[in-house]
């Protein structure tokens, strides 16, 4: 068994031992700049070796053939000299005309040798003199038969390549064949020789690829903040699960205005679905001050807008590609809760004026018992009871939905703590059908408040509420005394967050009138601000399909009175 191996401690008085170096691993690098860099240089070098082999198999077949032929070429030239009538006349010698044609031929060629046989394959010319008169090496059956060989063979000199071709008299008979070969060494050299150029081009191809890939990486690498893919599929689970995790809406923009994202609150509150992604903002949302916000042609922060029933702050944050990521919070519930806090502080003042008028009237009473004035006493508190209770008759006898009723019965409290008289119109006649009585309640209070908001500080400051039944519509006309609202602004006003009064303290204005116009388009009706009769606005809404059929009377049973009052009448409860 082997020692275990210890670590060196500090040596006495000397300095602490240092922990051994760790081994620098060499694998496969986490960053995507690097590993793309690689993939990419991998892949440049072997398509370039690749092409380069590609193209050295076909250049030494080509240059095998350029040789075969050539050696053809010569043949046929050497058979169609004055050979055949040399070959009839002489006999086979070194010094015999053949052999010297034949060399004068081979010297001006280069071919390595031109040989002459008869037709029994005996040599009359050849290289070497002591070959002369000898059977040649390779069979010559295919030349003397008429026909032309080119081929790469051996022979007594060496490999060669090799054309052959028939040897014809004047009469056209076949009398011998010339046999003509090219040192393949020769060709061999050519092919060596263009090695190199080839190697040159390829080097360059491979350097401008590597380039290529380089400038490829670097930008990638920029793109991707020089992450590696680990990273990048983290943040991409790690994007997912915040933005539809988030309780906020978020919606992604390209250039051209296309949605490239959306999380499933922004469906929620914009009222789409998925297959809105990819298609233009326009034409998903249709025009409007959503639209104008998301897609930036409305500036600004928190800018509010309303989409259907609810209240929305969107903020847009353009990116570098040119597109831009816009986020929506849902505001309805904000909004409505600080309408109810201002209708309550508004309560709360006039309950605060009440009591110090009713303080007031109490110690008047107190006067009267004092001085033993008993009946202008009773009157005095038959007066004010009776103002009281003729308002909140006035109001149900016209007004038969109880929360309607009881809405308008409050506004004319506060009215009248601000200086305003506040009238329902003699021929408002409301049932107590409605299908959605909050949806009034909200479109009432508004319209009321503004009213309210323009009357305060005129001459002879007056409200004028009128609202009746058509069929199953309901119209609600809402007069004031105020200065009116120009012409060219009668429809500026119903747009979200445009508002002339100083904002509250809970937050925006300019959302009470574009809420309402909501309300109506949704039922399909309408909203407009007119001028009234005495100059002021004369504000008009549609709700069509507000009222329920009404029910049947049923006869009632005998012995039973029979009566049309409603149970939630407020003029019945005295």
């Amino acid at each position: 068994m082997s020692p275990a191996v210890a670590f060196p401690g500090p040596r006495p008085g000397g300095p602490p031992a240092r922990p051994p170096a760790r081994r620098r691993r060499f694998g496969w690098p986490r960053r995507m700049f690097s590993q793309v860099l690689l993939m990419q240089l991998a892949i440049a070098t072997g398509v370039t070796v690749l092409a380069t082999g590609l193209f050295l198999a076909p250049l030494s077949a080509q240059l095998d053939d350029q040789a075969m032929r050539r050696a053809l070429a010569i043949a046929q030239t050497t058979a169609s000299s004055r050979m055949a009538a040399d070959l009839a006349t002489t006999r086979p010698s070194a010094q015999g005309p053949v052999q010297a044609e034949a060399e004068r031929i081979r010297r001006s060629t280069g071919a390595e040798y031109v040989v002459v046989m008869d037709t029994h394959g005996v040599r009359w010319s050849h290289t070497d003199p002591v070959q002369i008169g000898r059977i040649v090496s390779t069979d010559p059956s295919e030349a003397l038969a008429g026909h032309q060989v080119m081929e790469i063979d051996s022979g007594t000199l060496g490999r060669s390549a090799r054309g052959k071709a028939p040897l014809r008299d004047a009469r056209g008979e076949i009398v011998g064949a010339v046999s003509v070969g090219i040192e393949y060494d020769s060709v061999r050299d050519r092919l060596l020789a263009a090695i190199p150029g080839l190697l040159a081009y390829a080097g360059g191809a491979l350097a401008a690829g590597a380039l290529a890939a380089y400038l490829i990486s670097r930008r990638l690498q920029r793109q991707t903040h020089d992450l590696a893919f680990s990273d990048i599929s983290a943040l991409l689970a790690e994007r997912e699960a915040m933005l539809h995790g988030i309780r906020e809406g978020v919606v992604a923009l390209d250039r051209t205005g296309r949605i490239r994202l959306m999380n499933d609150e922004a469906q929620r509150l914009l009222g789409l679905g998925p297959e809105a992604t990819g298609h233009p903002l326009d034409e998903v949302l249709g025009s409007g001050r959503t639209a104008d916000v998301l897609a930036g042609r409305a500036t600004g922060e928190d800018l509010v807008t309303v989409r259907g029933s609810r209240v929305l702050i969107a903020n847009r944050m353009p990116t570098h590609d040119g597109g831009a990521v816009a986020t929506l919070r849902d505001r309805t519930e904000l909004e409505r809760l600080g309408r109810e806090l201002d209708s309550t502080r508004g309560l709360i003042d006039a309950l605060r004026a009440q009591d110090h008028e009713h303080a007031n009237r109490l110690h008047t009473l107190l006067g009267l018992l004092e001085l033993e004035m008993y009946e202008e006493a009773a009157d005095f508190v038959n007066e004010v009871v009776g103002v009281h209770r003729t308002t909140a008759e006035q109001v149900t006898e016209k007004v038969r939905d109880p929360l309607v009723a009881a809405l308008l019965v409050g506004k004319a409290t506060v009215a009248a703590e601000r200086g305003v008289s506040l009238r329902i119109t003699p021929g408002s006649l409301l049932p107590d059908r409605l299908v959605d009585p909050r949806e009034l309640v909200t479109v009432v209070g508004n319209l009321v408040d503004n009213a309210l908001d323009a009357a305060s500080g005129t001459a002879d400051a007056g409200v004028d509420v009128d609202l009746r039944a058509e069929g199953g519509t309901v119209v609600l006309r809402v007069t004031d005394s105020g200065p009116g609202v120009p012409a060219d602004r009668r429809e500026l006003i119903f747009t979200e967050g445009w508002t002339t009064k100083e904002p509250p303290a809970h937050g925006k204005r300019g959302l009470g009138l574009a809420l309402v116009r909501r309300l109506a388009e949704r039922r399909g009706g309408d909203a407009r601000v007119g001028a009234g009769a005495d100059g002021g606005a004369e504000f008009t809404v549609v709700l069509p399909e507000a009222l329920r059929e009404a029910e049947p009377l049923l006869p009632a049973p005998s012995g039973e009175p029979t009566g049309e009052s409603s149970p939630h009448s407020f003029g019945e409860a005295r």
